[in-house]
């Protein structure tokens, strides 16, 4: 059974953040609210733990998992280059809703899926997922839910389709939209819609006027 941490309270706040760097630290799973929808998360360099987060979600190694960030400049560290039209949206719309699609460091230590040399990478606007994100460093992180159910805009919500594969839950109120974060693929000429989210593409369009969908 999970530890469920509520932490809209100072105290449960910081013993949660304890709790669940140390146990994705050992490779288990963690739910926690993101500024999109809840996720379950998982430590990024631990291929266990992201099978794991893929057998939770009964979801196929054909999905690669994304990956959070807690600061803009662990990107560097994680891709080969950043394009200048990824650098742009990147400093527009983070930390928000958009995720960037970008070709990975391949010396890196990870198994996300099948994702062809490329990663999914996202900073969130939730301080709570990014003051765990600088405790952990770069986490494998998917919506809090089953395949082809609902995303889960509620700690309980996310616990009642998962709870029974994480070892901890950090409970940050519930979210204000169900809609996931919008996909763009910066792996070639120009940028490309993968999924039409958070954040329209007639606003990225407003910065890079290239993207399609």
């Amino acid at each position: 059974m999970a530890d469920v941490y509520d932490c809209t309270d100072d105290e449960q706040r910081t013993a949660g953040l304890t709790a669940a760097a140390g146990a994705l630290s050992r490779g288990d799973l963690v739910l926690l609210p993101t500024d999109t929808v809840y996720g379950v998360a998982a430590d990024a360099f631990t291929p266990e733990a992201v099978g794991k987060l893929l057998a939770a979600k009964n979801r196929g190694r054909n999905m690669p998992v994304p990956v959070l960030i807690g600061e803009a400049s662990t990107l560097a560290g994680l891709v080969t280059v950043v394009p200048p039209m990824a650098h742009r949206l990147a400093e527009a719309f983070w930390p928000g809703g958009l995720t960037l699609v970008l070709e990975h460091t391949p010396t890196l230590s990870w198994d996300l899926g099948e994702a062809e040399g490329t990663v999914a990478v996202r900073l969130p606007d939730d301080d709570l997922t990014r003051d765990l994100l600088r405790r952990t460093g770069p986490l494998a992180v998917s919506s809090a839910n089953r395949s082809g159910r609902p995303a889960a805009t509620t700690a309980e919500q996310a616990e009642y389709q998962l709870g029974e594969h994480v070892a901890v839950v950090l409970d940050g109120g519930p979210r204000d939209s169900s809609a996931a974060s919008t996909i763009v693929d910066c792996t070639g000429d120009h940028p490309r819609v993968l999924r039409v989210g958070a954040i329209d593409p007639d606003r990225l369009r407003e910065v890079v006027p290239s993207v399609t969908d």
